[in-house]
């Protein structure tokens, strides 16, 4: 999804770009799927917000698609994007930033994780090039660390890298992800502290492999270390 979506933004320049952009977003992600996780999380609002549960279900997404930009510049292009479609009211404005961070937390990560089981699948047809090998699906398992905001709660619960017994200067999150060859599908991740190694990690990815996977890794003897 993310290929197709930048994919889009490269088709054209400016405004245009980002309202494409934003359409290819919620038809893949429509907005029946997205109330049903909300409403599955706990999450839909009792009284009428300035920003639904719904909208920050896209924020947060769109936020990956325009990672460069502030909290009140992809509400405006989300928002842009939205009206372009015809699913927006012309007279609403744009929220301060704190009123965008309180909707976020607000909204918590339970409604994405749940929006990503439902929609993380492989997706390589039968004729789908590197995806197959005779009759098997080709996955991989890869990790990656991934820098986060330097702050106490991040530190405390993911932890620095060291080097030469001094600390790094931003703590970072393990993340181990299971994807479909070929098509670079991500069907399954988990996070965790750098504590947690990668094995630990693929551990709690074996529920989500499926029959008819061929599912490739590091060498052998990385998993007798």
């Amino acid at each position: 999804m993310a290929d197709e979506l930048r994919g889009v933004v490269g088709a054209a320049d400016g405004r245009l770009a980002d309202r494409l952009a934003v359409g290819v977003l919620t038809g893949l992600l429509h907005r029946e799927l997205v109330d049903e996780v909300v409403e599955q999380a706990g999450r839909r609002e009792r009284r009428v917000r300035l920003l639904p549960a719904r909208v920050m279900v896209y924020f947060v997404l769109a936020m990956c698609l325009f990672f460069g930009d502030g909290y009140e510049e992809v509400m405006r292009k989300l928002v842009g994007g939205l009206r372009f479609l015809g699913g927006w009211s012309g007279s609403w404005k744009v929220p301060t930033t704190g009123a965008i961070t309180q909707a976020r937390a607000r909204l918590g990560e339970e409604p994405l994780r749940l929006l990503f089981e439902r929609v993380g699948v492989p997706l390589a047809g039968p004729d789908a090039k590197d995806a197959w090998l005779r009759s098997w699906r080709m996955m991989a398992i890869d990790g990656v660390q991934l820098e986060l905001p330097d702050t106490l709660s991040n530190t405390e619960a993911f932890g620095k890298n060291s080097h030469r017994d001094r600390p790094g200067p931003f703590p970072q999150a393990r993340v181990l992800g299971l994807g479909e060859c070929g098509t670079r599908a991500v069907i399954a991740a988990r996070i965790g502290p750098l504590s947690v190694g990668e094995r630990e990690l693929t551990e709690q990815l074996l529920p989500r492999f499926q029959p008819g996977m061929l599912v490739m890794g590091p060498p052998p003897e990385w998993w007798t270390r």
